[in-house]
């Protein structure tokens, strides 16, 4: 169940794109658990690139732990590089998605 993610004091958002072997591997559906265990909302979808979309929202400290385990090499698959960009929660997503 998502926590308080939507906008307010505190709740940003996190839109990142992960690099490397991480379409087919689980990536999206262990980055959803990751995000649903720290009470994000948001989604995990993958791009035609071969490339994966990241958008989470909620706690600041939780965001950032969520972009911590993106880059930590525990995440299914390989991860090479991940682009992040931090804004204001825009409260768009009532629970975290993997499609």
């Amino acid at each position: 169940m998502a926590g308080n993610a939507g906008p307010g004091p505190g709740n940003i958002r996190l839109d990142a794109r992960v690099f490397g072997v991480v379409q087919g591997v689980g990536f999206r559906y262990r980055t959803m658990g990751q995000a649903e265990e720290l009470g994000l909302t948001g989604e995990a979808r993958n791009l035609d690139d071969g490339s994966v979309a990241v958008v989470a929202e909620g706690p600041e400290a939780q965001v950032r732990k969520l972009l911590a385990w993106l880059t930590s090499g525990r995440a299914p698959g390989k991860v090479e590089r991940v682009e992040d960009a931090i804004t204001a929660a825009a409260g768009t997503f009532s629970r975290f998605r993997a499609y």
